[in-house]
């Protein structure tokens, strides 16, 4: 199964909460994400007249389509109800939350976004980040030794 994650939204956010959303896709787009031509590196997520918008998401062109093909960084709306996006609205408005995708994946054959709700981090944040990683990756490592 396809599944594909923002490893750097984890590093450059603290991601406060995580909602599954639905996405419109057109045909050869659900195609190229099965073969896994897709990528969400820079890709965030705006509300606009109270319906919310994927934007700079990248999906690679799928080969076997010819004329019928799409633009690979189009805009992409997520299905999600009133309610979520109205507290999603109040959190990004209120708060300074940015909403961004953390994983893309399938579930039961449909498309699926994994939409967090994240703060940004500053420098000495990341440093921490890092500092823990390498403390764990040393954790594991010795533990693999004995």
């Amino acid at each position: 199964m396809v599944e594909i994650k923002n490893k750097k939204a984890y590093f450059d956010y603290f991601i406060e909460e995580e909602l599954e959303c639905g996405i419109v896709l057109k045909g050869t787009e659900i195609k190229s994400i099965r073969l896994g031509l897709a990528n969400l590196k820079d890709c965030y997520a705006i509300i606009k007249s109270n319906e919310v918008y994927l934007l700079n998401m990248y999906i690679g062109k799928y080969d076997d389509a010819g004329v019928f093909n799409h633009d690979e960084r189009r805009n992409k709306k997520l299905l999600l109800n009133k309610k979520e996006i109205l507290k999603l609205k109040n959190k990004v408005e209120i708060n300074g939350y940015t909403l961004v995708p953390v994983k893309l994946y399938f579930k039961n054959n449909r498309a699926k976004i994994l939409l967090g709700v994240a703060k940004g981090k500053k420098n000495y944040d990341k440093r921490e980040s890092m500092k823990e990683k390498d403390v764990k990756r040393l954790i594991e490592k010795t533990l693999k030794n004995k």
